[in-house]
């Protein structure tokens, strides 16, 4: 796994490019049993995530959530 670090920073209205920085850390991560703080803890660990955690509601971490799950299935 190699997250480039000169990547833009993430921010939560970057939901899509959240979305691909997890998949490429996180590829075994079980989607169906993972909950919303999982989810947010997963986020604001990624290397490159320079947002506020405390902005997170559950709306955008299950829009975040709903995408992974998408690109995941697409993948």
């Amino acid at each position: 796994m190699t997250v480039d670090s000169s990547a833009n920073a993430l921010y939560w209205e970057t939901s899509y490019e959240i979305v691909l920085t997890l998949i490429e850390v996180y590829p075994d991560a079980d989607l169906d049993s993972m909950g919303l703080q999982q989810l947010k803890q997963y986020i604001i660990t990624l290397p490159n995530f320079a947002d506020d955690p405390d902005l997170a509601n559950d709306g955008i971490l299950s829009e975040i959530l709903r995408e992974w799950y998408e690109e995941a299935d697409a993948g």
